[in-house]
């Protein structure tokens, strides 16, 4: 029989009292609701709504500060015919708003009008001011009476100044300009081998061309067998004509065995009684 000495029985544990060994842990305690959770958000957003409306507010100062009045034209580019300060104040006439509300387009369109400019681009400068880049026109030879050609064989039609009164003068169909000059080119180049240098060269409409030389003769030359028979014609002028080309008026090459000459009339002189 198992007997408990009474000095050997362990005190019998009070309830709650710790272990040995154990960690006494707090029961868990319920936290109240914080009372002004649902203002917080409403705080969050009326600073973000503030500081956009400051930032957009700066923004549009800022815009404001540089959207103003344009107040100068800087023309860049090499120009010979074109007037500065025309230009500008042309394109002042249209200005209907501030830098930034400015058409550039239209302003360009307006530009390009004159005669003289070739090509033109237009842009935004600060302090408020346009910046214009203006290629002008170049003059190679001149298109009938009143009319310009450039390298491009473009056609514009300025204000002819005596200084382009020597220019060689071609003619002919509009669109065929670019044929014209290149023929002029070739022609020259083998008039020039026998000292003579054209003036001009006409495209007629059937394609029948003529020549001016620099000393006033015209050359009709036909449609058919140009080359060929402007050879001969060097030769018959060299040889018969040149000695006498003040006097000649029109040279006609369209003969198979000859050329044909118009003569220049003759000045009457008034005898005196």
């Amino acid at each position: 029989m198992l007997m408990t000495l009474p000095w050997k029985q362990r005190p019998a544990e009070e309830p709650g009292a710790p272990q040995r060994g154990a960690v006494r842990t707090a029961p868990p305690t319920q936290r109240e609701p914080d009372p002004d959770w649902y203002w917080r958000p409403l705080v969050l957003i009326t600073l973000l709504v503030v500081f956009f409306g400051i930032l957009s507010s700066a923004a549009r100062d800022f815009w404001r500060w540089l959207d103003q009045p344009v107040h100068e034209v800087v023309l860049q580019g090499a120009v010979r015919h074109l007037d500065r300060q025309a230009i500008a104040t042309e394109l002042a006439t249209h200005f209907d708003s501030t830098l930034f509300g400015l058409d550039l387009a239209q302003l360009r369109d307006q530009l390009i009008r004159d005669p003289w400019v070739h090509d033109a681009a237009i842009s935004r400068a600060w302090p408020p001011a346009l910046k214009v880049s203006v290629v002008e026109e170049v003059p190679v030879a001149r298109w009938g009476d009143k009319g310009l050609l450039n390298h491009q064989g473009d056609i514009f039609w300025p204000e002819l100044k005596p200084e382009y009164r020597s220019l060689p003068r071609l003619s002919g169909p509009a669109h065929e300009t670019v044929r014209i000059m290149e023929q002029f080119h070739d022609l020259n180049r083998m008039f020039a081998a026998s000292g003579l240098r054209l003036a001009g060269l006409t495209l007629e409409p059937r394609g029948a061309w003529t020549l001016e030389l620099s000393n006033g003769v015209q050359v009709v030359a036909g449609r058919e067998q140009l080359i060929p028979r402007l050879r001969r014609f060097l030769t018959v002028y060299q040889l018969e004509l040149a000695e006498r080309a003040e006097q000649i008026e029109l040279i006609d090459i369209r003969y198979t065995n000859g050329v044909a000459v118009r003569w220049r009339p003759e000045e009457k002189s008034e005898n005196a009684g």
